[in-house]
């Protein structure tokens, strides 16, 4: 069986990809914390800032000009719907418990299992779906919010030594 060749990204849809890196980074990050013990108050306030700094953004991005694209009872926008509300759930969580090391792992493997979903599937049944005309009038973003996050983050627990 031959493996099917990748579809070309759209470049409307490059700069959420660029954004997914960054999200791909912070899954990472709450790895590295938690597998070096950092306490998980510090991974938390992370893991908060970066939601109310690009999270939350993205999310809405998706929201607003993705999502649309497909009918509302499409499969592949259903399933990112929900997960993206249940990411907003473990965010509030967290806003209410910082210590809880299980919302934090939960967050981190819907996060990097969403981001996938997205890439892989979503973002195809997008294009697939959609005319080039309709997804060069979207207006899209920068897609490099995540960068500056760090440089103004002044607790790079990920960086830790164990």
């Amino acid at each position: 069986m031959k493996n099917p060749t990748p579809i070309k990204r759209h470049q409307a849809l490059v700069a959420f990809s660029r954004e997914h890196h960054f999200g791909l980074l912070l899954v990472w990050k709450i790895k590295q914390g938690l597998d070096k013990s950092v306490a998980p108050e510090r991974i938390s306030n992370y893991v908060l800032h970066f939601f109310d700094q690009d999270l939350k953004q993205h999310f809405a991005e998706e929201e607003e000009k993705l999502f649309p694209l497909l009918p509302v009872e499409n499969v592949f926008r259903l399933r990112a719907e929900n997960e993206h509300a249940i990411i907003r759930g473990l965010i509030e969580h967290l806003r209410n418990d910082q210590s809880d090391k299980t919302v934090l792992m939960q967050f981190a493997h819907l996060l990097n299992d969403h981001i996938r979903f997205e890439e892989r599937e979503l973002f195809a049944a997008i294009q697939e779906a959609t005319n080039d005309q309709d997804l060069e009038k979207m207006d899209v973003h920068g897609g490099h919010r995540g960068k500056e996050l760090d440089a103004a983050w002044s607790d790079p627990f990920w960086l830790t030594k164990k």
